[in-house]
């Protein structure tokens, strides 16, 4: 359960960032009620983009190109599955993903470029050094001016599950801003994050200001109507400004506000036993909290873009690096840990956006730093790759159902035009601004410019 919902840690939040509204006056916010965000004069449309980051590098071969014709020590060690497209088949352990691949896009030429562990598709030189969700918080605004959510937020195990072990930091600042400014900095709730800091840090004094002016103003409201006799219209207008101001913020956070069946129909746990995860491997803290968390965190970045918020990265630790060593699992006990939760988390997070008529709105972006090596070693686990990498898309408005690229018979190389980090960077771009207008835009950073010159992947 969030730590977040604890009566001191939502007074707190409530009281420095449920006020965050971009400087919003009284008669500002109340003339805005109904409006639609994108209705302003911003270069922002009104999408967004969750990004589970598969923090240590999947394996290409196991996920969504298993080539199953190569030999032993190369084809996917744990079988294929067919998928719902003529022709297509996944890794044996992605049936459910599998039964839905008319829904998503995957790409079997995306080339991360090198064999690093780091978290360069989220945070790299192509991005000027920042998070993405900080390059959209520069435009957009650090908080929804509608319901004062935090348009840029970072979700890891601790957001929803207090005693899970911190995220690890060796490998790269999923909160770097880089020349987008601190203000921009990702929101992360749980005990992990110090959400409360990270507001109170981020906020200068003459915002301060202005939510000390709002909660003034209220006053003046209430002196004004009072005047007026109108205690009726008083309620009103209080109960529809302060409804304003906590839709989105607090209750966005709580998932016990959701129906049991929707909890249960993301949650991960249930389908392991966790007790039986092999402690031989160092990294075995880390396959338990994914087996916990996946799910839940997947509800969560559900309900906070419903509620406005723009970019979310995921991450569950670094689970992915599957080399048969002391710190790593085998690829089949491995994919064991690990795919059927991912498996069934993204297929209820696909399923519950289209319930929900969010599909369209969402673009959901889903790949690690880097590939595995296409031969086992033989310990029975792959070591790193950069030539190639999984990548799945889904939603964003986009048709789906497609394949895009080809690789060679190992799945080592493309064999078709690469995509790279800066084509993935560029279709987010696009998706979640109206580029035209963003390059006539005063004051938007060159950064951020460059990441949508590249030519963004051929999603239609």
């Amino acid at each position: 359960m969030l730590s977040f919902c604890s009566p001191q840690s939502r007074r707190e939040f409530l009281r420095v960032g449920g006020l965050a509204l971009g400087g919003l006056s009284l008669s500002q916010l109340m003339s805005q009620a109904g409006s639609s965000i994108t209705g302003d004069t911003r270069p922002i449309t009104s999408k967004s983009v969750v990004f589970l980051f598969l923090h240590g590098g999947p394996s290409q071969i196991e996920t969504f190109d298993p080539k199953m014709t190569a030999p032993d020590n190369i084809r996917s060690a744990t079988g294929e599955t067919k998928t719902v497209l003529p022709g297509i088949t996944f890794g044996g352990t992605f049936p459910k993903l599998a039964a839905r691949a008319d829904r998503f896009s995957v790409v079997r030429s995306f080339v991360t470029g090198d064999g690093n562990h780091d978290i360069k598709p989220v945070m790299s030189k192509d991005s000027g050094l920042a998070n993405l969700g900080s390059a959209y918080a520069s435009v957009a605004g650090a908080n929804n001016p509608l319901t004062g959510l935090p348009t840029n937020l970072a979700l890891f195990p601790q957001s929803v599950e207090p005693t899970a072990q911190p995220m690890q930091k060796d490998f790269g600042n999923f909160l770097a801003t880089g020349p987008f400014g601190a203000s921009t900095t990702p929101f992360v709730p749980g005990a992990s994050g110090a959400s409360q800091k990270n507001l109170t840090l981020n906020m200068t004094q003459s915002q301060l200001a202005d939510r000390r002016t709002l909660l003034a103003q209220f006053d003046q409201a209430q002196s004004s109507l009072d005047r007026m006799h109108d205690d009726g219209e008083l309620e009103s207008t209080r109960e529809k400004a302060f409804s304003m101001l906590l839709r989105g913020t607090a209750e966005a956070f709580d998932l016990r506000q959701e129906h049991p069946q929707t909890v249960q129909r993301y949650d991960t746990e249930p389908l392991y036993d966790i007790s039986k995860i092999n402690k031989k491997w160092n990294n075995h803290k880390f396959y338990a909290d994914n087996a916990r968390t996946l799910g839940k965190l997947l509800l969560l970045a559900r309900r906070l873009v419903e509620r406005g918020a723009g970019f979310i990265t995921i991450s569950t630790n670094f689970v992915w690096d599957m080399h048969a060593d002391d710190n790593n699992a085998t690829m089949t006990e491995g994919m064991g840990y690990m795919a059927p939760g991912l498996d069934h988390a993204v297929s209820a997070f696909l399923d519950d956006l289209r319930d929900r008529g969010l599909d369209d709105q969402v673009l959901f972006v889903m790949c690690g730093e880097m590939g595995r090596t296409p031969k086992i070693n033989k310990n029975g686990g792959r070591d790193h790759w950069g030539n190639l990498a999984p990548l799945l898309m889904a939603g964003g408005g986009y048709q789906h159902g497609a394949v895009i690229g080809t690789s060679d018979r190992e799945a080592g190389t493309p064999t078709s035009e690469p995509i790279r980090i800066k084509n993935l960077l560029s279709s987010i771009t696009h998706t979640l601004f109206d580029v035209g207008k963003l390059r006539v835009t005063r004051g938007v950073s060159r950064e951020l410019l460059a990441m949508a010159d590249a030519e963004p992947i051929g999603l239609k």
